[in-house]
């Protein structure tokens, strides 16, 4: 059976710089995109994040979309 493509590695450093944008985004209540690895962009405000589940949960227009932390290859602010 085939596998998919690896999600892309990242050092420690690259990690706890993505870690340290996400809890100044949900401080704020900064509106964000995410780039998330294999799959769509998601857009909204960061509501929570999980340590245990290692989740991030982004609120966007009613809808909250849980995604995975090590699946976020960049944030970014919008507007």
């Amino acid at each position: 059976m085939a596998k998919g493509p690896k999600r892309p590695t990242r050092d420690e450093f690259e990690l706890e710089e993505l870690g340290e944008r996400l809890i100044e985004a949900h401080q704020e209540e900064t509106e964000m995109q995410l780039i998330v690895w294999n799959a769509e962009p998601v857009r909204g405000r960061i509501i929570e994040m999980n340590s245990r589940t290692k989740l991030v949960h982004v609120s966007w227009m009613g809808d909250i979309i849980k995604v995975p932390f090590m699946d976020i290859m960049k944030v970014q602010s919008v507007g």
